[in-house]
């Protein structure tokens, strides 16, 4: 991710873009799955990657038709930012549920940066509003990380 996401692109340039970036995703969760032996760890990758296909299926269908449809989300979800507490390390064959969560937790948070500067590069212009469904998109699916995080890693006081 260089400067070239400095710029706005054209409609199909910028789903070009964003379907690198998912497929990217996706490759990132197919290589854990071939790490990981925890069947925690697995599920939670394999949920993660069958999302990246989803959202790329539904941007490369985008392209097909021309347009976007509309998505369920006008703005980001509120997260708990739980990647900037979360160690960032990469998964070891024995790594544990815990440590896959944290993974996905911070592959979509940078899924939800790469957006960001792309929907700021095209404020005002109409790829902006693709970047931003795309970043509500991704805050949706870090809720749903941190959620299940959450309630199985954090206690209450």
């Amino acid at each position: 991710m260089s400067e070239q996401n400095d710029v706005c692109y054209t409609f199909e340039g910028a789903l070009e873009m964003a379907i690198s970036m998912e497929h990217d995703g996706f490759r990132h969760y197919l290589d854990a799955l071939r790490i990981v032996k925890s069947k925690a760890a697995r599920q939670i990758l394999k949920e993660a990657a069958l999302d990246e296909l989803a959202h790329k299926f539904e941007l490369e269908k985008a392209l097909v038709d021309g347009h976007v449809t509309d998505g369920a989300l006008d703005k980001p979800l509120p997260t708990m930012n739980l990647d900037s507490v979360l160690a960032k390390k990469e998964l070891k064959p024995d790594s544990d549920a815990r440590e896959a969560l944290a993974y996905a937790i911070h592959l979509e948070n940078g899924a939800i940066l790469f957006y960001k500067k792309m929907a700021g590069a095209c404020a005002g212009a109409p790829m902006g509003k693709l970047m931003d469904r795309l970043v509500a998109d991704e805050s949706r699916h870090l809720q749903q990380l941190e959620d299940l995080y959450e309630e199985h890693f954090m206690t209450e006081n």
